[in-house]
């Protein structure tokens, strides 16, 4: 299996203002981002995928699937609440051309190891392109320690995605994993240079979508072993995170920060509240204050 590797952002989802898919404006945003990345991660928790249902989801993994280039890595995300939805998106995903797909365990209700297990198998069952375990305790209330992941492993999972945030549970994925070929990929951009140290050669950054550029400086000067570039870049970009803290939410920041950077007016879908002009006018303003617009 060819592992993933690079710079590759959870994809945001452009709504209309009255929450249909803005279908143009995402056709807009693949372009924007293919030009400066190596993989796109679809539907995933910046792509408001939990906030659609499955046909939305898989018109957003088709209209992904006619736009990006054949040399950029084409990452499904299928988790759901339910088993079924899951399988109906893998088969989905794997069709429309999808190179992997990534789940998170079945959110909502608290679920057993065992449960788990069948979810993935399922998963396994379903689809023949590799299946990646997407860990995010924050959102899913369930945290995969290195002995659950060494299980789904050896039921044939063939990577997973962390977002823990915490450097010693990624740390103990790649140390302690008992499959050399299993990979690891890092979900945030937060802490990639200390991740790309222990052997982390992918990442997954929010902040990607609007700053897709910044983020590949940084895969690039520390592949290139410009460590003291590195350090700088790493630096920058936990300054532009310290921005998108400072909104209603990372999620909506990034949807605005497309607007303010002239790549698409869009929205993100309800619950989620947008911003009003003066918060987006202060975030405008934050961000050229360092500089990065």
């Amino acid at each position: 299996m060819k592992k993933a590797r690079g710079v590759i952002p959870p994809l945001v989802t452009p709504f209309t203002e009255n929450g249909e898919l803005d279908e143009k404006s995402l056709i807009r945003v693949v372009d924007f981002l293919t030009e400066h990345v190596h993989g796109l991660f679809v539907c995933g928790s910046y792509g408001n995928g939990p906030l659609m249902n499955p046909e939305e989801r898989k018109r957003v993994a088709e209209i992904v699937s006619e736009n990006i280039p054949a040399d950029i890595q084409f990452i499904v995300h299928v988790g759901s609440t339910t088993v079924r939805d899951s399988v109906e998106l893998a088969r989905h995903a794997e069709k429309k051309g999808a190179d992997k797909i990534a789940s998170v365990v079945p959110y909502y209700y608290h679920h057993t190891q065992e449960s788990i297990k069948l979810h993935f198998e399922k998963l396994l069952e379903a689809v023949d392109i590799p299946i990646y375990v997407y860990n995010n305790p924050k959102y899913t209330g369930t945290e995969i320690d290195i002995d659950f992941l060494n299980e789904l492993s050896q039921l044939g999972a063939s990577g997973v995605k962390d977002s823990s945030f915490d450097i010693m549970v990624l740390d103990q994925f790649i140390r302690k994993k008992k499959d050399e070929d299993f990979d690891v990929v890092l979900g945030t951009e937060a802490m990639f240079l200390p991740a790309f140290s222990l052997g982390v050669r992918a990442f997954i950054p929010g902040l990607g979508n609007a700053f897709p550029a910044l983020c590949t400086e940084l895969f690039e000067s520390a592949v290139q072993g410009d460590l003291e570039r590195a350090r700088k870049l790493q630096k920058r970009v936990n300054e532009v995170r310290d921005i998108m803290y400072l909104t209603k939410s990372t999620v909506v920041a990034v949807y605005n920060m497309l607007k303010i950077r002239g790549i698409c007016r869009a929205f993100p879908r309800q619950p989620f509240t947008q911003l009003s002009q003066r918060e987006i006018d202060e975030l405008e303003g934050r961000l050229k204050d360092i500089d990065v617009i």
